[in-house]
């Protein structure tokens, strides 16, 4: 678009979008480096795209548009086709008689709205928007999964008879089978719809008669697809060859990965399969390996265990400790802790069970017992290596821990997991397995103990308050008075209005909109409680102490629980109390 950028300062300053001295500041900074004002401002974060794309629709005269909100009619977005809308960045969203609104990024392309004139013989109102909301206009153009899977099988339905009476001959070609038109088609279809709704699982299930299809989505299984019990075998062998799997082998369990790659993602698909009854179980964990380095604050981490962890990962030894039950994103920790650490100036190692993630400048090293390569085993040998960071990726056994406590008494940082509900009830499980009281006391310098809760959207969350009714039943399972307090003295939480009591309090609910999937959450975020071991608490491990006692101790020096830390992130409208039941409920 051909706004100047002396232009655009002059509406800024007319605007008071931001300070007049800021303005002329990045008008300068821009003209140096030769690059528009606007790109410049993006850039340093001193605009949003949103608050930018409107200046600019205001200085050109037309419409800007909001489609953020928006479902549009199947008939009206295939006006224009998808590849046209991906390439020039402009999609058809409203269509009264013979007018077209068309959204787009650069109004000013005759040439583009021409040549859709010409194709839908309607007159074109352009409007400009935003870059995301033309991205997220575009996936409307995927049909439902029902949809889509009913054009599959009704087109193919002989071919499904194919692939039924192939299975009737165990000793026909698997390969040929996997290889068919429509096993292909519904493989990738049900793989394209699990990265589109951001599914971290797809469970392929056998039953008698069909075959039943989740996707688990924000740590929550829903029924995609009920497919039909002839097409199991093509499924099983087309996944099997993705992964590089035996393809006569249905008895004994496997094992197997494999990746897609498309501009806007890079997807690695981590397969299990399983002998069940019915067939063979599959199940698949995607592991978005396009998705920018997380921060701790992007996790959900801030304010006191934020300076915490960052001081903690800074020390040259010591052990790093993450707890929580299966699926609470321990390994999400992990990673990101080790990719804030990942400099050229240190060797890390890991091993791992299995290796989720690859990472440049990081030995993986992959845990076999069949072959004798434990995580004792691997992280004996690790020590020859000359690590100064040393990941293990779960403490099982008496063997792992002692080795573990005495790298980190060596002088090398070790970050592992544990399995336990709380950070303080760390301390005597690894008394548990075996380990010394006065190794743990000296050696182990933080514990964090997480859940994940599912993040509110933000499109359609309702506010509320507290009834006399609804604070009776917290008070069943939480101590609303010391969290009370803990939310009064919390930095995240607005404190416009003043608050005496959790009914004064404004939390939110989940509706359901288009956004959301009417689900009413989107993404997740971490709650936790970070223990920092001190002179005290290493005391009460020399003395073998119980979790209670350590507990009350750690809550004296100031450690926040789980619940507290989620009432916080309630307070803000990031998640819902509900949430923070559902997940700290034990």
């Amino acid at each position: 678009m051909k706004i100047k950028s002396k232009q655009l300062k002059e509406f800024l300053l007319d605007s008071e979008l931001l300070k007049k001295e800021e303005i002329e500041k990045a008008f300068k900074e821009a003209k140096e480096k030769d690059v528009p004002l606007g790109d410049f401002l993006l850039e340093k974060n001193l605009i949003n795209e949103l608050e930018l794309r409107k200046l600019y629709a205001y200085i050109l005269g037309i419409p800007f548009i909001d489609l953020s909100k928006e479902t549009i009619p199947s008939e009206i977005l295939q006006i224009i086709p998808k590849p046209i809308a991906e390439k020039y960045n402009i999609v058809a969203f409203s269509k009264t008689g013979n007018n077209l609104k068309v959204a787009m990024l650069n109004p000013e392309d005759l040439q583009t709205i021409d040549f859709i004139k010409k194709k839908s013989n309607l007159k074109i109102i352009p409007c400009l928007t935003s870059e995301k909301n033309i991205k997220d206009t575009i996936r409307q153009y995927e049909k439902s999964l029902k949809a889509e899977f009913g054009d599959i099988i009704d087109k193919n339905a002989q071919e499904m008879t194919e692939v039924s009476a192939k299975e009737k001959h165990p000793e026909e070609n698997l390969e040929k089978i996997a290889q068919d038109m429509p096993v292909i088609r519904i493989v990738d279809t049900l793989l394209k719809h699990a990265i589109l709704q951001s599914a971290s699982d797809i469970h392929i299930e056998p039953g008698e008669k069909e075959v039943r299809v989740r996707y688990r989505i924000d740590g929550i299984l829903h029924d995609a697809m009920v497919l039909p019990k002839q097409i199991l075998s093509g499924i099983v062998a087309r996944i099997k060859v993705l992964s590089n799997l035996k393809l006569d082998e249905h008895r004994l369990p496997q094992d197997g990965r494999f990746k897609i790659k498309k501009e806007e993602y890079k997807i690695s698909f981590r397969v299990s399969i399983l002998p069940v009854f019915d067939g063979e179980k599959i199940v698949m964990r995607l592991l978005d390996e396009s998705s920018k380095g997380l921060t701790l604050e992007s996790l959900g981490f801030y304010g006191r265990s934020l300076e915490i962890l960052h001081r903690e990962i800074k020390k040259p030894n010591g052990m790093i400790l993450i707890t929580g039950p299966t699926g609470s994103g321990k390994t999400t920790t992990l990673y990101t802790i080790m990719d804030i650490l990942n400099t050229p100036e240190v060797n890390i190692s890991t091993v791992e069970d299995p290796v989720e993630y690859r990472m440049p400048r990081i030995n993986q090293t992959q845990v076999n017992p069949k072959i004798g390569m434990t995580f004792s085993a691997g992280l004996r040998s690790l020590l020859r290596q000359d690590p100064d960071i040393i990941m293990v990726g779960e403490i099982r056994d008496k063997e792992t821990i002692e080795i573990a406590l005495h790298a980190a008494m060596t002088g090398h940082l070790v970050l592992s997991t544990l399995h336990t509900n709380s950070a303080p009830a760390a301390l005597p499980r690894l008394l548990d397995m075996g380990a010394e009281p006065f190794l743990v006391a000296s050696t182990v310098n933080v514990i964090v103990a997480q859940r994940l809760v599912r993040r509110l959207c933000p499109n359609c969350r309702t506010a509320y308050k507290f009834s006399q009714k609804e604070i009776e039943s917290l008070e069943k399972n939480f101590n609303t008075k010391e969290i009370l307090e803990f939310i009064k003295n919390s930095e995240q939480v607005d404190k416009k209005n003043k608050f005496n009591d959790l009914k004064d309090l404004e939390f939110y609910r989940a509706k359901g909109c288009s956004q959301c999937n009417n689900e009413g959450y989107k993404g997740r975020i971490g709650i936790y409680e970070v223990l920092e071991n001190n002179s005290q608490t290493e005391k009460l491990i020399s003395q073998s102490s119980s979790t209670e006692t350590i507990a009350r101790q750690v809550r004296e020096d100031g450690m926040a629980s789980m619940a507290e830390d989620g009432f916080v992130k309630a307070a803000q409208g990031i998640t819902s109390v509900e949430e923070i039941l559902r997940v700290t409920k034990e």
